[in-house]
């Protein structure tokens, strides 16, 4: 009889796990679709492709242009890592510790840039940033892009801090610390995974970020979004599949390995 529950518990878990899988599978398929794409030897977009080449990412790399808009957006995304990064977590300490007035609108103002449609926030940023000479400036991407990252640092660093221990903190402030040192030393290491994942998706937020990037970008200041943008008008080519195939690459190397030090980290915390 207990056999029986349990085959039919295993049956009912795997019908529920159908249509999910298959939804999942539905999502990501697009995603795999540009991979085989990005290596076929026609010379524009076709699925399936016919035959197998690297010349797409050769082309890529060896592109001045292409080249040009990577390091830029590198560069942007480093800076804006760093800036979401420290902005996030000191709000989230804020949010979530602090005794804020207003707080609930705060957190609802600083959760806003998820929240708003992101044509909004680039024409707006467009408007505001043209009179001061920021459209396509380093120092206005890093503006526009830590606002929208920032939220997701906040998101990561407020789950890590109300999962903490709080009175850990306050037992280092019983014995003498600072609140600053109090941080550093105790609260710091025990939060860094959400800190930590907080900037990945910050770098991802910036280095991905496209509809922003098109409204702000100019001539010489262009992200490898608004370049993809104006290859997909004017040149189509699977040069276009390479690209979001090395995008699609980072993004899972990244979410991976803040997984891996995640789970490193609570086996270390547990033993």
């Amino acid at each position: 009889m207990r056999e029986k529950r349990q085959s039919g518990n295993g049956l009912a878990a795997l019908l529920a796990a159908l249509p999910i899988g298959l939804i999942l599978f539905f999502l990501v398929l697009p995603t795999l679709i540009v991979i085989p794409m990005s290596v076929g030897t026609s010379p524009y977009i076709e699925f399936p492709p016919h035959g197998l080449t690297f010349k797409w990412y050769q082309q890529y790399f060896g592109d001045p242009d292409w080249m040009a808009a990577t390091w830029f957006s590198l560069r942007i995304a480093v800076a804006t890592t760093f800036s979401a990064t420290i902005i996030g977590t000191l709000s989230a300490v804020a949010l979530v510790r602090g005794r804020v007035p207003g707080k609930e609108f705060l957190q609802a103002l600083t959760l806003a840039p998820l929240i708003v449609p992101h044509i909004v926030i680039a024409v707006a940023l467009y408007l505001f940033f043209a009179p001061l000479g920021l459209v396509g400036n380093f120092y206005g991407f890093v503006i526009a892009h830590s606002m929208l990252a920032v939220p997701y640092v906040v998101i990561t660093v407020s789950a890590a801090l109300q999962r903490f221990d709080a009175n850990l903190e306050l037992a280092a402030l019983n014995c003498g610390a600072t609140r600053i040192q109090a941080f550093i030393h105790v609260v710091l290491p025990n939060i860094w995974p959400g800190v930590a994942a907080g900037a990945v998706f910050a770098f991802l937020a910036s280095f991905d970020e496209a509809t922003v990037a098109f409204f702000i970008s100019g001539i010489e200041g262009k992200t490898i979004t608004r370049k993809m943008f104006e290859d997909i008008d004017f040149n189509l080519t699977p040069v276009i599949a390479a690209v979001s195939a090395i995008l699609t690459l980072v993004s899972l190397v990244l979410m991976s390995t803040i997984k891996i030090a995640s789970r490193q980290s609570d086996r270390g915390r547990q033993e």
